[in-house]
């Protein structure tokens, strides 16, 4: 009795904490219409991260068992009991004091039926679960599901040798013939739902009937089978004939790339290894300047350089690793982890532990050529030694502006990058140089600069777990959920919030006798974006960071129900159940690593109107390109001429998105029929909720 009492309280707790609203497994019902009088019913649950659904036929005394039970039966019988798609997990439950087994994840519960009777086939049942995780479980829920002929359609050929159709109304001819010939069957039935090939107007206004053989008009399915081999056939001209905008979405990312290399480049103006050169570069270029003229030439000379610099070598790293390894790169596991650890040590260098700097015989030796050199040779070898010298702050920069330009998947996304960071570098150069009376104006260098420098450190940590994170994400370690990284950055903005107002103190601050208004004001900032966060604890959405939190499905406490999910993660099996259900098909190709996949998560899917489409009339199928799982058996293609092996997930459904959709960019939307035909142009990113809605409900209207 202690053990069930506990049970209930155990029970009884997990209803109080979660008053109904966690829904952590989630089922869909199908019926598998195989073609022959077997079917299978299918029910099948996802289950959230962290959480279990328990077996069938569980010891007694043991928590509640998943449960089906068939009420009613009409027109076919069952073959056997339930099975399950995977085996368990079995584990000793001090709890119960005995051994369990459950379900993470995916599982689907087959009942195999036989149908006798087509035209009166009828099933209705009942399931039964129950959910738990480590810490609590939550109350028996009870499930309905029902299926009737309408749901099948693939009635095999040998049922249909004895089917005749006849309406009320027979010619006298047939009557005779039907009422005199001892051999005959006649039989009535209703006219067929569906089309029937080989079956003219005269069969269906008068009938048929016939002895008891194998009749000519129904020798095929009523329903071909769909060719699977269509759903990889590219459909690029098609798209390209609906006017597809996949080109000027490609153009807007590069924008994207652009605009974040210049601001990347505006950044790297305020530390501290790179402000300080403004005023000894101006006054280098003052020094050897004969004339006005001369030194506004030689500013822009330098200007270009910086630009000729940075741009060579995004194109370099292109031409090295190519679009698509930098994209396999950018979520490589141990690229990933390193870049982690890189970001980590400069952090905590800007803190004040130590200093990075390259080797002072690098410098000092372009810094001689510098000098000695004469013309546009010393003014390059001036433009190259404040790329080395800047690096230590500089580096964290260019490379992750380099791993994110290489996710969007363009091949010259890393030199646009680089394009906008130089420019955004050499502009202040080259206007000081031009105007050196504005150097007087300018802040001097001084503490503040190590102010930056310690925020500089405070982002870049912040900033580091987000590479881990997508290493975490492509491998499914789930070692950092979105708890664990909301938590991680609100302590990082808290403690950034108290270091400006002098609350911490770093080895290299002088004492702060009071706080200034701009300090005061950074740190309400950091303060307030620390608690925004706070909710994102219990799943709020929080679309201001949802580029770069893990997406909400790692979340394992959700109280928010607005996100969208996909309901595959496989091309074929999500084809083939649109292909049943009668509904089209939204693939969605996204990236652990990409980040405007989750702005379009966080700012379009959670809107009603886009949730109620998706939801009641698409099949969602979500395809990460970046996912690191091994195929249980390689795939030779012939892709451009040569022949590749496909090894993991991530890389079959890239080369399914660039083989049939001619795209390589993520996010990438597409409205397919059952077929694997488009029914719209394509969409890729734009947070505009009313034209994703547009395109929806083109795609439906087309179906």
């Amino acid at each position: 009795m202690r053990r069930n009492e506990f049970f209930l309280l155990f029970l009884l707790l997990g209803v109080s904490l979660n008053g109904q609203i966690l829904e952590p497994v989630k089922w869909s019902f199908a019926l598998n219409d195989l073609p022959s009088v077997e079917k299978e019913i299918v029910l099948t649950a996802k289950i959230d991260d962290g959480w279990h659904l328990y077996d069938m036929n569980l010891p007694a005394g043991g928590p509640i068992a998943t449960s089906i039970n068939i009420e009613v039966l009409q027109g076919a019988e069952l073959l056997g009991a339930p099975t399950s798609s995977v085996t368990p997990d079995e584990m000793f439950d001090k709890v119960f004091d005995m051994n369990l087994r459950w379900y993470s994840n995916t599982v689907s519960f087959i009942q195999k039926i036989k149908v006798v009777d087509f035209q009166k086939f009828r099933l209705s049942g009942e399931l039964e679960f129950m959910a738990c995780n480590d810490v609590t479980c939550l109350a028996p829920v009870r499930l309905t599901f029902a299926f009737s002929s309408k749901d099948i359609t693939n009635i095999p050929q040998e049922e249909s040798e004895d089917v005749f159709y006849v309406t009320d109304s027979i010619s006298a001819d047939d009557t005779d013939y039907a009422e005199n010939s001892p051999d005959s069957v006649h039989q009535v039935f209703p006219e067929p739902a569906f089309p029937v090939r080989g079956l003219s107007d005269r069969d269906l206004t008068v009938g048929v009937t016939g002895k008891r053989t194998t009749s000519n008009v129904l020798t095929e399915p009523a329903v071909p089978a769909i060719d699977k081999s269509l759903w990889w056939t590219p459909v690029i001209d098609q798209l390209k004939a609906m006017g597809d905008t996949t080109t000027s979405a490609t153009d807007r990312a590069y924008i994207y790339i652009f605009i974040a290399g210049f601001l990347g480049g505006l950044l790297a103006l305020l530390t501290p290894c790179v402000w300080p050169m403004i005023p000894l570069t101006v006054s280098f270029f003052l020094k050897r300047a004969k004339s006005r003229k001369k030194a506004v030439g030689d500013a822009l000379l330098y200007g270009f350089s910086i630009i000729a610099i940075y741009l060579t070598m995004g194109l370099l790293i292109t031409a090295i690793f190519g679009a698509s390894a930098l994209n396999n790169l950018a979520t490589n596991a141990i690229f990933n982890i390193l870049f982690f650890l890189l970001l980590v040590v400069f952090a905590v260098s800007f803190f004040g532990a130590f200093e990075l700097v390259l080797p002072a015989s690098w410098t000092t030796k372009i810094d001689s050529k510098a000098d000695s050199t004469k013309g546009l040779l010393s003014i390059f070898f001036m433009a190259f030694t404040l790329v080395l010298v800047s690096f230590s702050c500089t580096g964290p920069i260019i490379g992750t502006l380099l791993v994110e330009a290489a996710t969007q998947g363009n091949a010259i996304g890393p030199a646009i990058g680089m394009f906008g960071f130089a420019l955004a570098l050499a502009i202040p150069f080259a206007i000081f140089a031009i105007f050196p009376n504005m150097l007087q104006s300018i802040p001097k260098s001084g503490g503040w600069l190590n102010v930056v420098k310690v925020i500089l450190g405070f982002l870049e940590l912040a900033l580091a777990l987000k590479f881990l994170s997508v290493a975490d994400l492509a491998y499914g370690w789930g070692i950092l959920d979105r708890e664990v990284f909301l938590t991680l950055w609100i302590v990082i903005f808290a403690l950034l919030g108290m270091y400006l107002i002098g609350k911490i103190r770093f080895r290299h601050d002088s004492e702060l006798k009071y706080v200034p208004v701009s300090r005061l004001f950074m740190s309400i900032i950091s303060f307030a974006f620390a608690i925004y966060m706070v909710p994102g604890l219990w799943g709020a959405p929080l679309k201001a960071i949802s580029a770069f939190a893990p997406p909400l499905y790692t979340q394992d406490f959700n109280l928010y129900d607005d996100e969208v999910h996909a309901q595959y993660d496989d091309y074929e099996a999500g084809m083939e159940h649109a292909y049943r259900v009668g509904k089209p098909v939204l693939i969605d190709f996204s990236g652990f690593g990409c980040v405007n996949c989750r702005k379009m998560e966080a700012a379009v899917w959670t809107d009603a109107r886009v949730k109620q489409l998706i939801d009641n009339d698409f099949v969602l199928i979500t395809l990460f390109v970046d996912d690191k799982t091994k195929l249980p058996q390689s795939i030779e293609i012939e892709e451009n001429g040569r022949s590749r092996t496909l090894k993991t997930i991530g890389e079959k459904w890239s080369y399914l998105q660039r083989s049939k959709f001619g795209a390589n960019a993520q996010p990438f939307y597409v409205i397919l029929d059952n077929e694997g035909f488009p029914l719209s142009p394509s969409y890729a990113y734009d947070e505009n909720i009313s034209k994703y809605i547009r395109f929806l409900e083109n795609g439906k209207a087309n179906y």
